[in-house]
């Protein structure tokens, strides 16, 4: 689609004149929102499964997290849009001191191909909630979710505003030439500097989810059938092409070849004998097959799979597959996996695991399996990262008040709920002061005593 006749001032002057402050235009786009999933439901169903290969249940997880926000979104609006009154000190009283939640303006969201339909929509209900109008720009490497939201949003919405764009990379690029109040991106940190490079020429705020190798720590008192069960099901999911996914695992040398044992078990549970020909499995991204191919042959060369390793090359299937690794070094562990492969380095210690997980980037989550409150206490006292999620992995993205985003490598400023919405506005500071009481001690020639200013001030 070409830029030649958009003008973005149409978007950000429905903001400007006020139109979009009122709580009931915001409640009007929910709405607009909420039909849109709900009479749509087995066509976002299709395309998903177009794009990717998804099973229906998997797919069907991006409706749920979308109706979750909406749901939170619509009960908390009106205390999230409340002005919030401030305390004013002794020496400017009479006075009323207050924050207001105002929108942005125009806001672009730049959507992933992983989970094209929710990652385009999630921060859009925080965007629409906060009053803002939206660029809306979904992957061009999930086509089938792109045209879907194309079509859809021209439906449901007003083009003045929510705008939906298809391009590819180099579209992308002249729309990020455009003056936006506001850039919320989703995808990998080299495109995120990118994203951030050109939002610098404006001093454009910028929102950036870019995921990271997020490490799971196992330690020797962790229920392991349980561990193992998990560990899969959230490696596996939506075929490991998940910015949460546990990118590899630090497991306690004394309990290695049991986890190991327990996880090839359920491997085989889940998903048969060849698992790279199972229904529940996804396809993996077009861009990404070739990559993860040379992963598992390296791997296999060098006689590291412990289990799985089979490939469909007419579907761009990969069974889950587990590697043994050596050393933090090696190269299957220098980027973030998007695929159902899964490392496993044995750790001597807690501490040792510590070492490891600061010595990487900070990641988007870390994992922790068992351990008793002093070992929970020391991993969060000992790292940094978006989040840490103990005994699970993957669903603490499911809880709508809790919030979500990265920090260095992993991503800048977070959504989700009451997070989203802060995100998309701006913290405006009013103080309103009356005429009649006016003391003249303020203004020169000053003749007030310093000590009796000190004690006025405190």
């Amino acid at each position: 689609m070409q830029l030649q006749n958009f003008q973005i001032e149409g978007l950000r002057s429905k903001v400007i004149k006020g139109e979009t402050k009122p709580e009931s235009w915001r409640r009007l786009q929910l709405k607009r929102l909420k039909s849109l999933i709900d009479e749509n439901e087995s066509s976002i169903l299709k395309a998903l499964f177009e794009d990717l290969q998804k099973p229906s249940t998997e797919a069907f997880f991006e409706i749920i997290a979308l109706r979750q926000e909406l749901k939170l979104t619509e009960r908390e609006l009106s205390s999230w849009i409340k002005p919030k009154e401030i305390n004013v000190p002794l020496w400017l009283k009479p006075g009323e001191a207050k924050v207001i939640p105002e929108p942005l303006g125009c806001v672009l969201i730049i959507g992933a191909w992983n989970y094209p339909f929710m990652l385009a929509l999630h921060p859009l209900i925080s965007a629409l909630a906060a009053g803002n109008t939206v660029v809306l720009k979904p992957s061009e490497f999930s086509p089938a979710t792109a045209d879907l939201i194309e079509k859809l949003f021209a439906k449901y919405f007003p083009k003045d505003i929510v705008k939906v764009f298809q391009g590819d990379g180099l579209f992308t690029q002249e729309l990020l030439k455009e003056k936006f109040d506001h850039i919320f991106f989703t995808g990998g940190s080299k495109i995120g500097q990118k994203v951030m490079s050109a939002a610098a020429k404006y001093l454009t705020p910028v929102t950036l989810e870019l995921g990271g190798k997020n490490p799971a720590l196992i330690l020797k008192d962790a229920n392991l059938e349980v561990t193992a069960k998990r560990l899969i099901w959230g490696k596996c999911l939506n075929s490991g092409q998940t910015c949460l996914a546990p990118n590899h695992l630090l497991i306690d040398k004394n309990i290695k070849n049991q986890l190991v044992k327990k996880m090839t078990s359920y491997i085989t549970e889940f998903y048969g004998e060849d698992p790279s020909q199972s229904s529940d499995i996804g396809s993996i991204n077009k861009r990404q097959f070739q990559k993860v191919v040379s992963l598992i042959e390296n791997a296999n060369k060098e006689s590291k799979i412990l289990f799985g390793g089979q490939i469909n090359l007419s579907e761009r299937k990969i069974a889950p597959t587990l590697i043994e690794v050596e050393d933090i070094n090696e190269s299957i562990m220098i980027e973030e996996i998007f695929a159902p492969i899964l490392p496993i380095l044995a750790i001597s210690s807690l501490e040792n695991g510590l070492d490891i997980i600061r010595k990487q980037p900070k990641p988007l989550a870390i994992y922790l399996f068992g351990g008793n409150n002093q070992d929970h206490q020391e991993v969060l006292n000992q790292t940094s990262s978006g989040g840490v999620c103990i005994n699970d992995v993957v669903i603490q993205a499911g809880i709508p008040d809790l919030p979500f985003g990265g920090i260095g490598l992993s991503g800048i400023g977070q959504y989700h709920g009451k997070a989203g919405f802060l995100t998309f506005s701006h913290q405006r500071s009013i103080l309103q002061r009356p005429f009649w009481l006016d003391l003249n001690f303020r203004y020169p020639p000053y003749k007030l005593d310093i000590s009796f200013l000190s004690k006025l001030m405190k």
